[in-house]
């Protein structure tokens, strides 16, 4: 009788029924996602390949780069800018609108 039970669970734990095996991730079985994209390469950041780049908040036309059209700052994940890169745009970012070069939202959205 206290075997019919364990085998009458179907949803515990111990039963993967036919999703497989954890581990088994898969390369490549874009089918099986919907059409989903896999892995996408890193994008380099832009200040540690060139050089001669500067951030600097008077350029309105650079800083455009970092702000999305609703006026947030991209992040960087989205810009690819490193950790020290992306705290000096975002410093950049807020100068710029604090002296209304850059606006802090878009209006007549």
């Amino acid at each position: 009788m206290a075997e019919e039970r364990t085998m009458d669970r179907g949803g515990d734990r111990g039963d993967r029924g036919d999703r497989g095996d954890r581990g088994d991730r898969g390369g490549g079985g874009d089918d099986d996602r919907g059409g989903r994209g896999g892995f996408r390469r890193r994008r380099a950041c832009r200040f540690c390949s060139e050089k001669d780049a500067v951030i600097d908040y008077r350029d309105q036309t650079g800083m455009k780069f970092f702000v999305s059209e609703r006026g947030k700052i991209v992040p960087r994940r989205i810009s690819g800018n490193c950790a020290k890169h992306q705290r000096a745009v975002a410093e950049a970012v807020k100068r710029a609108r604090q002296i209304a070069l850059l606006p802090y939202t878009v209006s007549g959205a």
